[in-house]
């Protein structure tokens, strides 16, 4: 009888931490959704009035073009840093002794994360000015 009730606490407590797990899944979902629409608002709402009467459009799709182009690859390169220097940190945590080997690759991996960044703000660049 005892068993079989710490059988179902258990359970209940495993139903919790899995309600948890999807809770905090949702909070970073509904958190990127707004930035994401944040983004797209902005642009829109703070137009220049002038630069659109010049031009003779009413949306400038190259700036808006380049407002994407960073976001995702921020985004992207903000995440994908994250996680090589979580792997790296775990990696050094399991075993001190890599340090020293994991260190090089790892600085080297950021970089390149980093210089693909660059790129896309070489690029957003190029469109916005068009």
């Amino acid at each position: 009888m005892f068993e079989r009730d710490s059988k179902k606490q258990n359970n209940l407590t495993e139903m919790k931490r899995s309600e948890g797990k999807i809770g905090e899944t949702m909070k970073k979902m509904t958190t990127l959704l707004s930035a994401v629409l944040g983004v797209l608002v902005a642009g829109v709402a703070m137009a220049n009035e002038g630069a659109v009467a010049s031009s003779g459009a009413g949306f400038n799709s190259y700036a808006m073009g380049a407002a994407l182009i960073m976001m995702f690859a921020t985004a992207t390169g903000a995440y994908s840093q994250s996680k090589a220097a979580t792997a790296a940190l775990e990696g050094i945590t399991r075993n001190p002794q890599s340090a020293e080997k994991v260190t090089q690759p790892l600085v080297l991996s950021l970089a390149l994360m980093e210089s693909l960044v660059l790129f896309s703000f070489v690029i957003a660049i190029i469109l916005a000015t068009k």
